[in-house]
């Protein structure tokens, strides 16, 4: 190969490399760039409302499912299952009753009201959603399940609807 051939060659690959690195630059810049303002907020906006909806759905979810396995809910069981002290509970149960959810009965225990109920069921509609779409995806079952715990409060409806569609489409896992 001669020096001029090679000088050649030398400079094509120069400008090769100089447009890739142009490229990667623009691409990153495309990443990097903000959403507009309105964008941002509502984003945010979400993610505090789900953060303030999350206990109380779980909370709801939880009291249901305990009075259906072993047809009561009481303090001492929540706490157990949620990881918490007694006393949490109850100023999560005080916060429950003052919204409406649930009706705490002395030495009888806690109950769902028709309201609570509604919220217990559309939870669960939720969670089950999320963990087929993550099954479907070829997730283990026990991941997939804890995985929705956590994610079914911070999707939208639109998001559940396309999970439900996908899911449909390409059937459960265990199918």
């Amino acid at each position: 190969m001669s020096a001029l051939s090679a000088d050649a060659l030398t400079r094509h690959r120069n400008e090769e490399a100089k447009w890739v690195v142009a490229q990667v630059r623009q691409q990153q810049k495309k990443v990097t760039q903000l959403v507009n303002v309105e964008e941002h907020v509502e984003g945010f906006r979400q993610v505090r409302e789900a953060h303030r909806r999350e206990l109380i759905d779980d909370y709801v979810e939880l009291i249901s499912d305990l009075i259906i396995e072993v047809g009561e809910a009481r303090q001492v069981d929540m706490a157990a299952r949620l990881g918490v002290s007694q006393p949490t509970v109850a100023k999560m149960l005080k916060r429950l009753a003052s919204l409406g959810f649930i009706q705490m009965i002395p030495w009888r225990g806690v109950f769902l009201t028709p309201e609570g109920e509604k919220l217990a069921q559309e939870s669960r509609e939720r969670h089950q959603i999320v963990e087929n779409f993550l099954l479907v995806l070829g997730v283990s079952p026990e991941i997939a399940r804890r995985d929705a715990e956590g994610m079914e409060h911070h999707v939208s409806q639109e998001t559940l609807d396309a999970f439900l569609a996908f899911t449909q489409q390409h059937g459960t896992s265990a199918e």
